[in-house]
């Protein structure tokens, strides 16, 4: 069993769908990747059907708001199981020291003693950097600076059970500073902020996002064979999918998802 949850899809003022966060599945657990900006992310979880007694890997590519302030409820909520004896072994936290630096700094304003004496001993944090290689939930994980202009970003790739190599990278556009970690990846998760035709209205450029054209086109230059899209505005959420695909197939022909909040994906 291998596959990828979408727990939301959206991008930092979505409120049609949850905030773009992931998880991976095998039979090892669950990785967590991100958590989105809430505590929507337990509804998530709950709808989902994925218990957090499953996640012991949880990767934070970046500090922005969106994807990092869900955090702290995965956190809330895996070291309250730890305390009632309904979560066993540790959780292990991936992401940079900037990152990191900042979850203890909310958490000490935010979490109970009771809590926080889990960090340093059952709730572990780890420190990447760009090349970084290490174990999360059985997969051999590469991380990787994804060159960000705004503010410091990692990707990670890795290889699936299949053989088959899939890459994470991140919220904003491509940096050809990453080809050496992307380059040979079948499977791309790739932002897409809006359709190329309505660049003029979304902005995209200016937010340092892509299009959908712009997602497909790389794509397919890098000859990957799937191809996953969001953290999307979501104006046209209720018919992102029929609007996505369309503009999506004028530049790539392999696999393509435009998922909604909550779909699996078979890896």
């Amino acid at each position: 069993m291998e596959k990828l949850t979408v727990l939301g899809t959206g991008y930092a003022l979505a409120t049609r769908c949850y905030n773009t966060c992931f998880a991976i599945t095998n039979d090892w657990g669950t990785l967590l990747v991100d958590a989105g900006g809430g505590n929507g992310i337990l509804r998530q979880m709950e709808d989902a059907g994925i218990g957090f007694e499953t996640v012991h890997d949880l990767f934070i590519t970046h500090a922005h708001p969106d994807h990092l302030n869900g955090v702290v409820w995965v956190l809330r909520k895996i070291m309250t199981m730890m305390n009632a004896g309904k979560y066993d072994g540790e959780l292990h936290v991936w992401c940079h020291e900037s990152v990191r630096r900042g979850l203890e700094m909310i958490g000490e304003l935010m979490l109970q003693k009771k809590m926080l004496r889990h960090i340093g001993t059952r709730v572990l944090y780890h420190d990447i950097k760009d090349g970084m290689q290490a174990e999360l939930c059985g997969y051999d994980v590469t991380f990787f600076d994804i060159g960000s202009t705004k503010l410091l970003q990692f990707g990670f790739t890795t290889t699936l059970q299949s053989g088959e190599k899939l890459t994470c990278l991140g919220d904003e556009p491509y940096n050809p500073v990453c080809e050496r970690y992307v380059a040979g990846s079948s499977w791309l998760l790739s932002e897409a902020f809006c359709l190329l035709a309505q660049a003029d209205v979304f902005k995209p450029y200016e937010k340092h996002h892509s299009t959908v054209a712009d997602a497909a086109k790389l794509a397919a230059q890098l000859n990957a064979e799937h191809l996953v899209l969001w953290h999307t505005e979501d104006k046209n959420y209720a018919r992102r999918k029929e609007l996505y695909t369309a503009e999506a197939r004028e530049f790539f022909d392999g696999d393509l998802y435009v998922p909604y909040d909550l779909e699996v994906i078979e890896l």
